[in-house]
Order: C-alpha cells, then structure tokens, then sequence
C-alpha cells in the first residue's frame, strides 16, 4: 500500500471539491484490503476514486481517498464473460475486448469513466431493448469494511446482486466486475436535423423502431438532431467519415468553437439564441458505418454541469414540453444542448430504469455558469413524472423523497446495514440520499 498526505481533489466537472487527509494508491487487492483497514483503525471514512467524472459529490471525503487506477485490465475470460479490474476505464475497452471479438452491449458518449464508478452511479447509452452498464454485470467482487473480500454472482451470495450492481460505492470497494459481453459488431449511424415537434410526437415510434435512438435539442431552436445507430455484423464493411469531416463534426464544432460559443455566453448572453440558431444550421447530416466504440463515443473537452432525470418513457415529450416552456418563461439563456435518450427496464434496486422502460432527459450548463435556478426547474418538472435522478449528476434531492421513487430503496438500506453497519464507506452525498 502506497499512503501519503492528501491533497485538493476536485472532479471533471469542477463542481465539486474535498480535501481527503489520506490517500492510498493501490496495486493490488491486498493494497485496498490494507487501506480499508487502515482507514476503520484511524476512525475514516474512505472513499474509492475513479475518474472524478460524477457531478455529484458521490467519491468525496475528508479521510481517505483510496485510487484504484492500477486495479485495470482484463483478469479472465470465459466465453463471453469477462472480468476486469474495477480501474478499468471505459475507452481502454475496445482494445482490451477487441482481442477476444467482443464488444459492451451499450455505453454512453463518454467513456472516460471507469468500470467501477460507470456501474455504481448506473451510467447509460440508449436503446429501448438496451440497459444501463450495470446489467451487463454478471458478478464483482469488493472489500467490505471488515476488511474481508466478498465475491456476489447469480452463484455466490446471489441476492447482493440487485444491491451490488448499483451500489453508489456505499457497500465496499469493488475490486473486479464480470461483465456479459456481446460478439464485436459496428453501427451504421445516421444523424440529422429534424423539426422536433415531429420527432416528439413520434418519440413512442421512433424510440422503439431502432436499436439505438436518441435526439439533442438547442434551447431557444425549433430543431432536433437525431440520432439513429443500428447494430450489424463485426465483417460488414466500414465506411468512416472522411477524417478531414470527421475533425470538423466531433472536435472542431463540437470542442473548439463551442468552447468560444460558451466562453460568449458568459460575457454577453444574448448571444447565445443567434448562436445556437447558427448551430443548428451548420448542422449537417451524416452517414457513416463504423466500431461500435467510435460510434457511441465522442470527445467531450467543453467542462460542463449536468443534471439527467430517469422518466417513464411515455412521460419524455410532455417533460420536454414542459422545459421548453420554462426556459422561455424565465428568461433563461442556455447554450448547451438537451439531451433525450431511452433504455430498457432492470431489476437493480437503485437503478434509474427499475421496474420500467425510460427515457432520460440530461441538462447542461458551462461550467463557469451557476445552474442552479435552471436544474432546480428541470427538477421540479421531473418530479412532477416520476422523475429519478442521474447518481453522478447533479439534483437535490435526499433519502426522504428518494425513497417513494425505488420500490426497493429500504432493501438496498437493509444490504447497507448489513456490510457497512459503521458507515466506514459514507460521506455527506451519501447521508443526503440515503440518511444515516
């Protein structure tokens, strides 16, 4: 175990800071073993850090901070299951699965995070038959604050399984996850603009008509750009965006001009509806077929806040609706996108997409900006459909208005009770959204 002084930690989003007195890198599972009895015999909480890509201030604390980027790599394979080490980030993936023709079944659009810390705030792609990262998870093993290992799969301590998968790093320190992999494929992608009052009132259709669907909204436009990927076989042959394209589609516009859109939106707000009018004309449609990781993925340099609410999938257009509505009300100016997706219903307790088929609804703000009055109405609008937030983005809510939302929150309490009965592994996120 390596231990030394702690110093400032401040996440991605840079909405979030700590101070930890400890921090430990370790190398080993023995390392995490140690470093978890260290911090119980000094009377700390510890918290496992991954990439500081959560809003939310879920991997904070003033004790120890335990750093498990060297827990990476593929440790097994067995068909197509495969274990990894917790500190496994997302974008070393395709490399390490392309070596055994597999590939995740979904992600998201960043893929900086790590395993452990995509599972345990229930990170997400899009795709109706499609579910969160976590119900790939087949099994994982974690320190738990007695110091001792515990292994959880649909053949060992099975029942922790719903618990475990999207466990907000409140049950212990996960060391390796099993992932249920799919045979490598590419996505054909075709991405356009159209007018959204169509795309809303076909959002049922749409939504359900395609493998992987999901639409971005400029506040303050009448457009949608859409977003359409369909799944095909790993030998279909590739048709890239020419790189020149390419550069100007994911890095130039969506990076580098926009970074300078953003910065203007600061200074001199009534920029921003012309702008992001300009935005969506520039827009252009493209078609291209390409490895599933290029296609889900895309760079993302603008720091930004963000706030994403689970809604039953039905419910998408009104809340739309409804946001649109209050960003005109109030005035506000917003440069960044919103962001629609949709996923399949799970069976983990503190998933977002438990119990029902979800649609997700993700807000932004430049990271120089306040976005409190706008999250907060988003909020408001989410909670008046069921609305259950995003763990690694930013909300307001706690455990007491929580709990109505989960059918299974008291469960997952009772689990929480059991392996961490001293609190070794909370912090003031965690006491906010599950309590003491």
């Amino acid at each position: 175990m390596s231990i030394e002084r702690g110093r400032r930690w401040r996440n991605w989003g840079r909405s979030q800071v700590s101070h930890p007195h400890w921090v430990s890198r370790a190398s080993s599972v023995e390392d995490v073993i140690d470093t978890v009895t260290f911090a119980r015999e000094s009377g700390m909480p510890v918290k496992s850090i991954g990439a500081g890509h959560s809003f939310t201030s879920i991997a904070a604390t003033d004790g120890v901070h335990l750093d498990v980027a060297a827990l990476d790599g593929v440790l097994a394979v067995d068909g197509t299951s495969v274990t990894l080490g917790a500190g496994t980030n997302l974008y070393q993936l395709p490399a390490l699965l392309g070596e055994h023709q597999l590939a995740l079944e979904n992600m998201g659009d960043i893929d900086r995070q790590t395993i452990a810390g995509a599972i345990s705030t229930g990170t997400h792609g899009t795709g109706a038959r499609f579910g969160g990262i976590a119900t790939q998870v087949e099994a994982l093993t974690m320190v738990t604050a007695d110091g001792s290992l515990l292994h959880v799969s649909g053949t060992e301590n099975s029942e922790l399984l719903p618990a475990a998968r999207v466990g907000l790093g409140a049950l212990g320190v996960l060391v390796d996850v099993t992932l249920r992999c799919a045979p490598e494929f590419v996505l054909h992608a075709v991405e356009r603009p159209e007018p959204l009052e169509a795309v809303l009132e076909a959002w049922d259709e749409r939504a359900a008509s395609v493998d992987h669907f999901e639409f971005y909204w400029f506040p303050h436009t009448t457009q949608a750009l859409t977003k359409t990927n369909s799944r095909l076989p790993a030998d279909t042959p590739r048709k890239p965006q020419h790189p020149v394209a390419a550069w100007i589609d994911d890095e130039f516009m969506p990076n580098g001009l926009y970074s300078v859109v953003c910065g203007l939106g600061v200074i001199a707000p009534t920029t921003t509806p012309p702008l992001n009018r300009l935005a969506n004309r520039l827009a252009a449609e493209r078609e291209i077929t390409d490895s599933w990781h290029d296609v889900f993925t895309s760079p993302r340099r603008v720091r930004f806040r963000e706030m994403e609410y689970a809604l039953p999938a039905a419910a998408i257009p009104e809340a739309l609706r409804a946001i649109r509505a209050a960003i005109d009300a109030n005035g506000w100016r917003i440069t960044f996108p919103v962001e629609v997706r949709i996923a399949a219903a799970d069976d983990n307790w503190l998933s977002t997409a438990q119990g029902r088929a979800t649609g997700y609804i993700a807000v932004h703000r430049y990271y120089r900006e306040d976005p409190t009055e706008y999250f907060e109405a988003v909020e408001a609008i989410a909670r008046e459909h069921g609305g259950r937030p995003h763990w690694g983005k930013m909300h307001f809510r706690t455990a007491d208005d929580l709990r109505p939302a989960y059918p299974h929150f008291d469960d997952f309490l009772a689990v929480r009770d059991r392996l961490d009965p001293e609190r070794l592994f909370a912090n003031d996120y965690l006491e906010r959204v599950l309590g003491q």
